[in-house]
């Protein structure tokens, strides 16, 4: 079996309870089709360089997998088919990061950046 990171990117009027379902029903396509799903991340609701189907923002959610490549692709397969995903990326990778990814990196350096700056802020007003 090959190891595969799959990233997808869904609209933004769905709420975030409905993106996470949707990451449950494709690892579940992948188990069943005789796969192991690693893990998976929920990036957020990101604004896009572009505007894709009429949408500025949309969810971005990750799953590791280490499944056979009928089963990833019958997962991309049903994926272009729901209405929902705007976007699919499928990359094989030669092993899985441990721990979060990049992206998950970057996003808590910057909320800390941005509650240190707050805090700052406050420590200034207050001098």
């Amino acid at each position: 079996m090959a190891l595969y990171e799959h990233v997808f990117i869904s609209r933004q009027d769905l709420s975030t309870t409905q993106t996470e379902d949707l990451v449950n029903q494709y690892s579940k396509v992948l188990t069943d089709n005789g796969g192991k799903v690693v893990g998976t991340e929920y990036w957020g609701l990101r604004t896009l360089a572009y505007k894709i189907n009429k949408n500025r923002k949309g969810h971005y959610s990750l799953i590791k997998s280490d499944s056979p490549p009928a089963a990833a692709q019958e997962m991309e397969r049903l994926m272009k088919i729901n209405e929902d995903i705007m976007r699919i990326l499928t990359v094989k990778v030669e092993k899985h990061e441990d721990g979060p990814s990049i992206m998950l990196r970057s996003k808590n350096k910057s909320d800390d950046h941005s509650s240190e700056s707050s805090e700052k802020t406050t420590e200034d007003r207050l001098n």
